[in-house]
């Protein structure tokens, strides 16, 4: 039996599924009614509520990324809801934040932009990924994270923080060889790398994978970071000493004069962090180095009574105990943790072993009373008093 296919064609035909202008009309409008009802706070508001929200110290770097905050806010609001041309604005401020580890870097980064501003932000261990072409993550990843992190809208995630974490650790070597063949060759993990932030932090249109996978024929998307901020951390341990035969340093423990202690230093020359190991270029694209400094016994001790123990104190609660850590066990953690060089980081890990012991032997056994947590032979110990 013959089939008359006539019937089967059309010269109508349907409508596409997919209308790419009115989902790019449906971003745009998506990212300018988040973009209006960002709060407006002043930058001494925004300070503030970071310190409410429980940092502790920092105070001049602190007001510094409370700024910085303000100014990428009000710079959105301009661009995506006013109409202002970027040409008419100051740039985007990328930031570098150089300081030892557990001062509070990262910590500030997640309390002002994901917890007050609720923007598309994420932090990533810059370490894990290679120059395009090496297997590991591709450096573009960066930004397909980003996307999946603004509820896969794009032109959303156009608006929100990258913060590349342990920066300092891409520092390439500075070997004659690698110099003298530079672009004839790629370092893996470390110019490599390097070269592929380049475009990125300035601003520029990027193509960047969707499928976090390695494949050149995966599905693409163009990508802008003229308004993306990146902020740099890292402890760049070391550099001082590299610095102090040219009586120059950024560092830590540099003596520093009064005008110095007013305000967060901006390093205007390269050829220390150059000498460290990074594309002068590099360094260029940011704006602003801000110096973090060790955190003082005080802090510490602040945040170990206010910050810590009551998270271990309301477990503790849960179970019908009562936790109670005496001075001389805050005083014995905090100065491990200086001894240590793990600031506010190692807060925590100091005293899990302790707490480990004492959960184990009490919780789940309904037991009532008051756990006491103190220092006996030089090491933590504790008793539980009815």
């Amino acid at each position: 039996m013959d089939t008359d296919l006539s019937d089967l064609f059309s010269d109508e035909l349907p409508e596409p599924e997919y209308n790419y202008s009115q989902w790019h009309d449906e971003q745009v409008s998506a990212r300018r009614d988040f973009i209006a009802q960002l709060p407006l706070a002043s930058p001494q508001a925004i300070s503030l509520q970071v310190e409410k929200l429980g940092y502790k110290g920092q105070t001049e770097q602190r007001r510094a990324l409370s700024l910085m905050a303000y100014r990428h806010i009000r710079r959105l609001k301009r661009i995506h809801v006013e109409g202002i041309s970027r040409a008419q604005l100051p740039p985007k401020q990328n930031t570098l934040l150089a300081g030892p580890t557990g001062c509070g870097k990262t910590f500030l980064v997640e309390l002002l932009f994901r917890e007050i501003f609720h923007l598309p932000t994420i932090i990533v261990d810059i370490t894990s990924f290679t120059e395009s072409g090496y297997i590991g993550d591709d450096v573009k990843t960066i930004l397909t994270r980003l996307v999946s992190a603004a509820d896969n809208n794009p032109l959303l995630a156009e608006c929100g923080i990258v913060c590349l974490d342990e920066f300092d650790k891409i520092a390439a070597s500075s070997s004659n060889s690698r110099f003298a063949g530079e672009g004839t060759t790629k370092d893996v993990s470390g110019y490599g790398v390097q070269r592929e932030l380049l475009t990125m932090l300035h601003g520029a249109e990027v193509q960047i994978p969707m499928d976090y996978g390695y494949s050149q024929f995966g599905p693409r998307l163009m990508f802008a970071t003229h308004d993306l901020p990146f902020i740099a951390c890292g402890a760049f341990s070391g550099l001082d000493e590299l610095l102090k035969s040219d009586k120059t340093s950024i560092g830590f423990q540099a003596p520093r004069t009064e005008s110095e202690n007013s305000v967060i230093r901006v390093v205007e020359e390269v050829e220390g962090f150059q000498k460290y190991g990074f594309l002068p270029e590099l360094i260029g694209r940011f704006t602003r180095i801000v110096s973090f400094q060790p955190l003082t016994d005080d802090t510490l001790k602040q945040i170990l009574q206010e910050n810590v123990l009551p998270q271990y104190k309301r477990e503790f609660a849960g179970e019908g105990l009562q936790l109670k850590v005496m001075e001389s066990a805050i005083d014995h953690v905090i100065t491990n943790c200086i001894k240590r060089g793990t600031g506010a980081r190692g807060l925590h890990s100091e005293l899990a072993a302790s707490i480990e012991r004492v959960a184990f032997a009490t919780f789940g056994l309904q037991q009532n009373g008051t756990v006491i947590i103190g220092v006996k032979d030089g090491s933590l110990d504790w008793q539980l008093e009815s």
